[in-house]
């Protein structure tokens, strides 16, 4: 059994969905294994990460106009606002949905389904550099 040990940065430009997936799929190619469990952890509290439809890109917009529906910004529930008028619902977000996830690895590749992807969700509206670390535990 064997461990590797990186991670994957990423600049968002802002409140949505980036597809991760490749950039995971090449880190896994590069540890050299080919079977095994994944873990990936988002160390931020306004970012998550999801595993979501990747054909359609309508499904995105969708989860975001359904959120921005959930948790919008400016609510007056909020009273944690030193970040700004977008902080604390990000931090509902984030609440909302992942900041880790396990995935198999077989033959090599990271085993999503039929239009899976990997995503790391923006919940801030201004861009910010988040980082991914990832554990792959394999032979």
């Amino acid at each position: 059994m064997r461990q590797k040990q990186g991670e994957i940065g990423l600049k968002t430009e802002g409140r949505r969905l980036y597809d991760l997936t490749g950039k995971v799929q090449e880190w896994v190619a590069a540890s050299g294994m080919t079977e095994g469990i994944l873990n990936l952890f988002i160390q931020h509290t306004s970012a998550s990460l999801m595993v979501q439809e990747n054909d359609d890109p309508e499904v995105l917009k969708d989860l975001e106009c359904f959120f921005e529906r959930l948790v919008p910004q400016g609510d007056p529930l909020f009273q944690h606002t030193l970040e700004g008028p977008d902080d604390m619902p990000a931090h509902v977000r984030s609440a909302l949905t992942a900041v880790s996830l396990s995935i198999p690895i077989f033959s090599g590749q990271v085993a999503l389904g039929t239009w899976q992807g990997i995503f790391l969700y923006e919940h801030r509206t201004k861009g910010r550099h988040r980082t991914v670390l990832c554990h792959l535990i394999g032979e």
